[in-house]
């Protein structure tokens, strides 16, 4: 599964989402952590809701990110695995 995380240098929450991606055992991930700092829109389109998690998925139009369903930063790894694997089922329905 190919996730972006948006985040921002020193950001603890966008450090514990991280820290939480790196625990997932269950579900393959490839992970590209962007830096909201480098790019003006992406610092317009996520300043204040950091950590923004997506799901990349391939369409006949080509990628497209999807925003995940935020979690409370004190979920624990096995409900981001929930979530992980409904937004897995779900790319596959389309």
């Amino acid at each position: 599964m190919r996730l972006i995380l948006y985040s921002k240098p020193g950001c603890h929450l966008c450090e514990g989402l991280q820290e939480k991606l790196a625990a997932v055992r269950q579900i393959e991930i490839d992970l590209e952590v962007r830096d909201i700092t480098t790019r003006p829109e992406w610092f317009e389109a996520y300043q204040y809701t950091i950590p923004v998690l997506c799901r990349q998925i391939e369409t006949a139009n080509g990628m497209q990110e999807v925003v995940l369903p935020r979690l409370s930063p004190r979920a624990p790894v096995s409900q981001l695995e929930r979530l992980l694997q409904t937004a897995g089922a779900a790319g596959r329905a389309e």
